[in-house]
């Protein structure tokens, strides 16, 4: 992209960003550092200053700039000006193209003369709303719905998500484009940068029903004794399901649950494993796995969405409900495996396609062209 690019000015839905410390948060956060290395103007909007510790992520460049509504003090003040009221500020500040990173999009833009992109992470609430309160998924479908209405453009983070909003929101192709998400690189660490902790396995991720943590836990039945399961994530009540299995059969002294870790500690731990576990039945595209990837981990999986578009060929894939397959493939890439480093190496040689250059690249170009500017790229 050449200098000229620098007169594109693209908004930013900027909620997550500052509020969520992983999932959602973690795609904005990677997203912005990554374009602020091109010539563009960033203006991230969002309804507070959210948490500091998350919106110091955000380098700060003289291209990068925060804004907040200058009247809505209450919950409700700042959800009706994310919903409606921002499309004034965006016009105000002279923002070309707006886009909105978690699946939103403000009422009105469309007709505002402000282009706009949404990105649509995943449908699993209309795929498996078994998984959700049933309000929720009325809220998240209507909430999909009109962002689709309203944007002139879809980003889907993986072809499984392509596939899903062709299907249920009955979208075009030619108005979704696929750029996969990109790997923070702070998880470029090798494993003799991590403490010695012993043999364990690595999830990382909510733990709840629909990631399918059990299965793990199960596998350990057929692993060796000495190996432990490290869990990372939120707790929900599918934990306590977890935590009841682990003390009937005994596996307290194999099985870690772990809540609250703090971001800058995640790359360590992965280092450290001696494999990545992500036995998710189903997800919109499953950056931990690049992480771990990232971090020299080999990856057992499951099949049954969008798990290998993230892994690539040289991970392993099983079926979500079978746990003495997941041990099997684990136990195929434990340390001393016969082709273990070959398929660490091929998986990283894989992973490239997601770095966060390449990804910036193709998003400036989107922007680009919805404006008519493919001149400004080269």
């Amino acid at each position: 992209m050449n200098q000229e690019a620098k007169n594109l000015i693209i908004g930013f839905d900027a909620k997550r960003i500052v509020r969520n410390g992983t999932g959602l948060g973690s795609y904005g956060r990677t997203l912005v550092n990554d374009l602020a290395e091109l010539p563009l103007q960033l203006h991230l909007y969002a309804p507070d200053r959210g948490r500091n510790d998350l919106r110091g992520q955000v380098r700060a460049r003289e291209n990068v700039a925060f804004h907040y509504p200058s009247h809505a003090t209450t919950a409700l003040g700042k959800a009706l000006w994310r919903s409606r009221g921002i499309v004034g500020d965006l016009r105000r500040d002279g923002i070309e193209v707006f886009h909105g990173l978690s699946g939103e999009l403000p009422l009105g833009i469309r007709k505002s003369g402000v282009k706009s992109v949404v990105t649509i992470h995943d449908l699993i609430f209309l795929r498996h709303p078994e998984y959700y309160h049933w309000l929720d998924t009325k809220v998240y479908a209507w909430k999909f719905r009109q962002a689709i209405r309203e944007a002139d453009h879809i980003v889907a983070i993986s072809e499984c998500t392509k596939r899903d909003i062709m299907e249920y929101g009955g979208v075009d192709e030619r108005k979704i484009s696929v750029v996969y998400q990109s790997c923070a690189p702070r998880f470029s660490i090798s494993a003799s940068d991590a403490p010695a902790t012993g043999r364990y396995l690595l999830s990382v991720g909510s733990i709840e029903e629909r990631k399918n943590m059990l299965l793990a836990v199960r596998a350990l039945h057929w692993l060796p004794n000495d190996l432990k399961l490290v869990i990372v994530g939120r707790h929900t009540p599918y934990t306590d399901q977890i935590a009841d299995y682990v003390r009937t059969h005994g596996l307290e002294h194999r099985v870690s649950i772990r809540h609250g870790v703090p971001d800058s500690e995640l790359p360590a731990l992965y280092a450290g494993a001696e494999a990545f576990v992500y036995p998710s039945r189903y997800e919109g595209f499953g950056i931990p796995i690049i992480e771990a990837i990232c971090c020299g981990l080999p990856v057992v999986a499951c099949t049954g969405s969008c798990l290998e578009e993230a892994g690539g060929p040289h991970s392993l894939y099983v079926s979500p409900d079978d746990a003495e397959a997941m041990a099997h493939a684990v136990s195929q890439v434990l340390k001393g495996s016969e082709g273990r480093e070959q398929r660490i190496a091929m998986s990283r040689s894989y992973v490239r396609r997601f770095e966060g250059n390449q990804v910036a690249q193709q998003m400036a170009e989107l922007y680009a062209r919805l404006l008519g500017r493919e001149e400004v790229v080269e």
